[in-house]
């Protein structure tokens, strides 16, 4: 008989893979040294960031399929070499001056690597507690929001020391290891496998946290009105989130007479709400369940933006958008226990996989539309109200999918199979 894994070691396997995979928030860190090395303009660097966001979006799609076919000790494989890989020949790129390398090694194997890694422990973790998705989502997806706190300041003092190029060389190494053996010991549960003293929740019970009781493939998921409301609310709620730290110093700086230096610290502090933020909300959302916390964060979003856009102390104002950098980092962690609710277990991974091309999408276009309706009416008050009339859309949809929910459990519950010759899986 197999010894039964460690579910908290899992957990933690998880956590060490998004705490590597998450470095990629650090990125800033990096594009004066580069700059400084390479001649190259700042918004050339900052593509190479925005590409990588993009292929971890797209590429989470058709990996989350892998997760699912072939286990997340694979895919945690294939991810630590791409990631690893993709750093390393970062490096090279730097020490070569060649922009377009620096794009594909980067942007788009190190981008393939960051989705790949991912979606790897998301479904896994939420098999091995079906009691707490949401801790178990909020704890993987925690490490990728805290990963720049521990990778920005090891990153300074290498390039001080050894300079840019090995620094990436020694990273990327570091990653590697540390994804590669935290992925051998993530493994899904056994079949039909709970934790001790673990109960079913009734049916009062699943109106909260266990919707419908369905169980839909990937390829069903997705023809169902449900997930298209998610992926936008999804959408919405990174828009936001992604275009606001992009931002958020010069804003400041503007609407309340903030110092640079203010906003600099203003900027480190808001990644520590961002982290926090999805772990706390998704601790809540296993008490209140996923629906309403995602309808509170857009009530939140629209207070806190209506209010960035007139108040003028600089200390509220930095309350007020940490505030709301909890929300951004909450939407993360409650969607994969959001999408087990709604769809179940059984593909989760890449339903989950699916979803985050919301994430590439919200990616490319937040920080294009600021920039527009920022040069269209020159003041930031604007652009937040703006910003607050689509957090009112996003509440909108958090109302409408309710209705969807409860008709694809009320689907589910008519075509329940009555019978072994039944197929059950024609339920799209």
């Amino acid at each position: 008989m197999q010894r039964e894994k460690n579910r908290w070691l899992i957990a933690l396997s998880g956590v060490a893979i998004h705490l590597s995979i998450g470095s990629a928030y650090a990125w800033s860190v990096f594009k004066e040294p580069i700059k400084e090395m390479t001649g190259w303009d700042k918004s050339s660097i900052s593509f190479a960031f925005s590409l990588a966001i993009f292929c971890l979006g797209t590429s989470a799609a058709f990996m989350g399929k892998f997760v699912e076919k072939f286990g997340p000790r694979k895919t945690g494989t294939v991810a630590s070499i791409l990631f690893g890989l993709g750093i390393i020949s970062t490096g090279f790129a730097i020490s070569s001056h060649s922009l377009p390398m620096l794009y594909l090694t980067y942007g788009i194997i190190g981008g393939i690597g960051l989705g790949a890694g991912y979606v790897t422990p998301v479904s896994t973790m939420i098999r091995w507690f079906p009691d707490r998705k949401g801790l178990a989502t909020g704890l993987a997806i925690m490490g990728f929001g805290f990963a720049s706190m521990i990778t920005g300041p090891i990153a300074q003092q290498l390039m001080v020391h050894v300079g840019v190029s090995k620094t990436f060389y020694i990273l990327g190494v570091a990653y590697f290891l540390v994804m590669f053996t935290a992925s051998r010991y993530l493994e899904k549960p056994p079949v039909g496998w709970t934790p001790k003293g673990f109960e079913a929740p009734d049916s009062k019970t699943e109106v909260k946290i266990q919707y419908s009781g369905v169980q839909l493939t990937a390829n069903q998921a997705i023809k169902t009105k449900t997930f298209w409301l998610l992926w936008f609310m999804l959408f919405l709620n990174i828009t936001c989130g992604i275009s606001l730290v992009s931002e958020a110093s010069p804003m400041a700086q503007e609407i309340t007479g903030m110092s640079a230096g203010m906003a600099a610290t203003m900027v480190g502090v808001m990644g520590v709400f961002n982290g926090c933020g999805r772990l706390v909300w998704a601790l809540v959302s296993d008490f209140l369940g996923r629906k309403n916390v995602f309808t509170i964060l857009f009530v939140i979003d629209i207070v806190v933006l209506l209010s960035l856009s007139v108040v003028n102390s600089p200390l509220l104002f930095a309350a007020l958008i940490c505030l709301l950098m909890t929300c951004y980092g909450a939407g993360f962690s409650i969607v994969p226990a959001y999408i087990g609710d709604v769809f179940g277990s059984k593909e989760v991974g890449a339903i989950h996989g699916y979803i985050l091309t919301a994430w590439a999408a919200a990616g490319m276009f937040g920080p294009i539309f600021l920039n527009k309706i920022t040069e269209m009416f020159h003041a930031y008050t604007n652009v937040l109200r703006i910003f607050a009339v689509l957090a009112l859309v996003g509440f909108a949809a958090s109302m409408i999918i309710r209705a969807s929910i409860k008709g694809l459990a009320k689907s589910n519950k008519n075509e329940t199979p009555t019978g072994p010759s039944c197929d059950n899986t024609k339920r799209a």
